[in-house]
This record gives C-alpha cells, sequence and structure tokens, in this order.
C-alpha cells in the first residue's frame, strides 16, 4: 500500500492527538469496514472551533485522517466544518488507497456526531 510523504507524516507525527480537557463537543465513532475507531472532541466558541483533538485505535490512514481533519477544522466555523466531506478530506491526503477510503468515512461520520452532540447541549 501506497501513502503520500504528506500522509506518513501524519502518521508518524500525528497533529492534534489526544484528550481535550475542556471539550463541549465529542464523539466515538466506528467504521462497519474494519472495526477502526475515531474519538473526536472540540471546543466551539461563538460558532467556531476553538481546538480540536482526536484518539484512534486503527490503521495509518486514520490516524492520518484524523491529523489532517483536526487540522482542517481548527478556526473554522461550525458552517464550513459542517460541509466538509470524506472526499475533501481524502483529496487533502492527496488521496487514499481505494482500500482505505473508509477512514475519511469515519472521520465524516465523527463531524456529524461530534456537531450534533454540541446542538443538543
Amino acid at each position: 500500500m501506497r501513502y503520500s510523504a504528506f500522509v506518513l507524516e501524519h502518521v508518524r507525527n500525528p497533529r492534534n492527538a489526544g484528550e481535550l480537557q475542556n471539550a463541549n463537543a465529542s464523539c466515538r465513532v466506528r467504521s462497519s469496514a474494519d472495526g477502526d475507531m475515531l474519538q473526536l472532541q472540540l471546543r466551539i466558541e461563538d460558532g467556531r472551533i476553538q481546538e480540536a483533538r482526536f484518539k484512534v485505535f486503527g490503521c495509518g490512514a486514520a490516524i492520518a485522517t484524523g491529523s489532517i481533519l483536526t487540522e482542517m477544522m481548527i478556526g473554522k466555523t461550525v458552517e464550513e466544518v459542517q460541509a466538509i466531506t470524506n472526499v475533501q478530506l481524502s483529496d487533502a491526503m492527496g488521496g487514499l488507497p481505494p482500500e482505505k477510503i473508509h477512514c475519511s468515512v469515519l472521520a465524516e461520520q465523527a463531524i456529524r456526531a461530534a456537531l450534533d452532540n454540541h446542538k443538543k447541549k
């Protein structure tokens, strides 16, 4: 399986990994494709993502996706983040092998679940 240098850099040095103590939006989603799990925690203030952290139980592509997702989210409005799709994530990563597209789908599901969690509070 071949990944871009960009993806490999995020696998080796993931950004925004870990817990976010003052999160006001969070979720945990699991992939039906292979069981990968993505936990996403956000701190949203005035309709904008101030901080984002993730944890992954899964493959390198899932780790890179979580890392890239958080980088894409920080500083954006809730509306901008809601518009992020798995295709945009995959494109931002330089493309994913077909057997790893489920990682970007998992990230898109996490966006929706975290924002839904935030609306309910």
